[in-house]
């Protein structure tokens, strides 16, 4: 079910509203997930983490949730090394999968003034949280100017770093503009 989009971050006409639904939606497996899925085969850890996965290391890595986090997420976003366990703490969370140590204690600070996210991870997977997390991040990046400008691509380096699951991203921007709001 398509959340409440909460007011007070400039969500305010059509075109940003589908930018917005469409990104979350993308995120979330259609609303379905709110914990990022890293249960990973070999072949899927290379050709998502090519820099990090050799055949090797896939093959120990492969279908360890846990450990596939602490890998891919050591070292970056706030996190510690590996064995510190932030990256399975501080995995993508919520309607826009918020990840990492830095963006769990910015995002908790911005939403509440303190840093109970940090302590309890899990509360951004929580739907009421998760829908106001997504709206701080989207103003805090200031998608609403590339929404304005119809800019999936520019939105989408922005909440991935790069243009993963654009056609999906597509398919389900054009899903919300068919069917605004």
């Amino acid at each position: 079910m398509t959340p409440a989009i909460p007011s007070g971050y400039g969500l305010d006409t059509p075109l940003r509203r589908a930018h917005f639904l469409a990104q979350l939606a993308h995120e979330s497996g259609g609303f379905t997930r709110l914990v990022e899925n890293l249960n990973y085969s070999a072949d899927g850890l290379r050709r998502t983490w090519p820099s990090r996965f050799d055949a090797r290391t896939a093959a120990e890595y492969a279908r360890k949730p846990e450990r596939i986090a602490n890998k891919v997420y050591a070292d970056r976003l706030g996190n510690g090394n590996e064995a510190s366990g932030d990256g399975w703490r501080f995995r993508g969370r919520g309607y826009i999968q918020l990840t990492g140590r830095a963006n769990y204690m910015d995002f908790s600070h911005k939403l509440y003034g303190d840093y109970r996210l940090v302590t309890n991870p899990d509360l951004a997977a929580d739907p009421k949280v998760a829908i106001q997390l997504a709206a701080e991040y989207w103003q805090a990046k200031d998608l609403n100017a590339l929404a304005d400008k119809d800019d999936l691509n520019g939105i989408t380096r922005k909440i991935n770093g790069g243009l993963i699951g654009i056609e999906g991203r597509r398919k389900w921007l054009q899903h919300f503009k068919d069917n605004p709001a």
